[in-house]
């Protein structure tokens, strides 16, 4: 260590023999590090130095370093700095009240509170450590990181400030304008707002939130990702949408998930459950008076609630008005009856079922006992439900009826076979209770014992009861129609792709 200045040099034998007492624009030099100060103690024999007052080391134009007392050791390149410490270098500034500097390892460390600034933010805590050469930081207790954009609270919490990256090590939360975050692993970029949260971290954007494995978030595009176990629960809906892989356009209130993908609405009490390939909803004509919503669920799917039970190959719900058609081979069941087209619509009020329009192949189809089934087709059917159950039907155009009709004590007299042009009919009970045919017709009442083998059953009957799902777990296990069970081969309708640009340029950008 090489004094370069002093306006008075001292030197007291009795009362401080092994030092040098300097005053006055003192100025030292160690290896490329200069220090300043009013006074000192210049311990030459020990390479140490206690400095006083307007305390200031300088390291080339990248490392300054304030305060009022320093402490200085050659040896162990060690200093000791006390009272309004601000140590300074080119990517941030750091302040506290006692900080120890090893030079040798480039390391500063505070352990009674202190506050770092960089460009973009401020970040206090009760103890810190800054590496002026890589710039990376660990800070511990008491953990806030500020920014104009966000603020982050944390126990422990590594940061860069030449990157501006935070490294979450603990249980920390950000908030913003537009998130929520909480993470006990991953990365948070400061600049961009970017993040790359581990373990089961949970993004909440307005009234949902993504729970998953892995989750990416832009909050300045309103673009993330999710991997793995993923878990969206919105509470205004009452939805929750689960699976492997999902994608959240937050701007445009859009999103898709996919396998192993399933949907749980719980609005109506009893919790209804669909799984598909792939479930999309996109909102169009956002931030407009014209703004609705689409769910697409696409392929192979199957739901399940305690009342309703549903499949086909696809199915889109608009909320223009409110209807949710099942495209491809669709079969739905309420309870002991079951509907069969090429396309079924059904009409929601409040999120129930209002009514239901079957259109072309249709069949409706219950069970009267073990052997015999009340059947109906026709070009179209439509059913009104009332308290979750099938109240009132009506069938139009070429319609075809196998009806087994009960005398008092629930005994079958016969079966009714008859051809009309249109059908009115109630249910009570789950079973057909009333037929009303308003046009001309034809029929055949046969006894039970006088019934043709090819008369007791419609051309298109099956009874799809291997399809239909049974509880909330089977929605998984995918069952087709056996062969020559399907519908006839013709164009039907599917679900339209999702066109959303911002959807396509993304999977295209990869």
């Amino acid at each position: 260590m090489h004094l370069l200045h002093a306006d008075v040099t001292k030197y007291d034998k009795k009362n401080n023999p092994d030092a040098w007492v300097l005053v006055g624009e003192v100025a030292f030099r160690h290896d490329s590090m200069y220090m300043y100060c009013d006074s000192a103690y210049f311990y030459n024999r020990k390479n140490a130095l206690k400095a006083f007052g307007n305390v200031r080391m300088e390291q080339g134009d990248t490392l300054f370093l304030y305060g009022d007392y320093l402490d200085y050791d050659g040896d162990a390149n060690l200093a000791r700095v006390r009272g309004n410490v601000r140590l300074e270098d080119k990517a941030s500034t750091l302040e506290t009240d006692s900080l120890d500097y090893n030079r040798t390892l480039n390391l500063g460390y505070y352990f009674d509170g202190g506050t770092l600034y960089d460009e973009q933010s401020t970040l206090d805590s009760k103890w810190g450590e800054y590496n002026t050469a890589t710039k990376e930081a660990i800070f511990r207790d008491e953990v806030n990181l500020m920014n104009p954009q966000f603020y982050m609270d944390s126990d422990t919490l590594h940061y860069n400030t030449g990157t501006s990256i935070a490294k979450i090590v603990g249980p920390t939360r950000i908030r913003s304008a537009a998130n929520r975050i909480y993470s006990e692993l991953g990365y948070y970029n400061t600049r961009n707002r970017q993040a790359t949260l581990l373990n089961r971290s949970t993004v909440k954007n307005g009234h949902r939130t993504i729970t998953a494995d892995t989750l990416f978030s832009d909050e300045i595009s309103g673009i993330s990702k999710a991997l793995g176990n993923i878990l969206l629960t919105d509470n205004v809906n009452k939805n929750i949408l689960s699976g492997e892989y999902g994608y959240f356009d937050n701007l445009r209130d859009s999103l898709y998930i996919t396998d192993m993908a399933l949907a749980i609405d719980y609005s109506q009490g009893d919790s209804l459950y669909l799984h598909a390939d792939t479930i999309w909803m996109v909102t169009q004509n956002p931030d407009t008076d014209s703004l609705y919503r689409q769910i697409r669920a696409y392929n192979k799917v199957r739901a399940f609630r305690k009342d309703i039970q549903a499949v086909c190959d696809s199915l889109i719900f608009d909320s223009r008005d409110s209807c949710m058609t099942m495209y491809k081979d669709p079969i739905l069941w309420n309870n002991g009856q079951q509907l069969v087209g090429e396309e079924i619509k059904l009409y929601m009020d409040s999120n129930s079922i209002d009514w239901v329009h079957v259109i072309n192949q249709t069949l409706y189809a219950e069970k009267v006992d073990s052997t015999e089934y009340n059947q109906i087709n026709g070009k179209e059917m439509k059913f009104i439900f009332k308290d979750k159950k099938l109240h009132e039907m009506q069938v139009i155009g070429s319609v075809h009826i196998i009806y087994f009709p009960l005398d008092d004590d629930s005994t079958m007299i016969g079966m009714n076979t008859t051809m009309a042009g249109k059908l009115i009919g109630t249910m009570k009970d789950g079973k057909v209770h009333k037929l009303v045919i308003p046009t001309k017709s034809s029929g055949v009442l046969y006894p039970m014992t006088q019934i043709p083998p090819k008369a007791r059953y419609l051309d298109n009957f099956v009874w799809f009861d291997y399809v239909r799902p049974i509880s909330k777990e089977d929605v998984f296990y995918w069952r087709g129609k056996r062969k020559g069970e399907e519908l006839k081969k013709i164009k039907r309708g599917s679900v339209p792709l999702p066109t959303l640009d911002r959807f396509n340029k993304k999977e295209q950008g990869k």
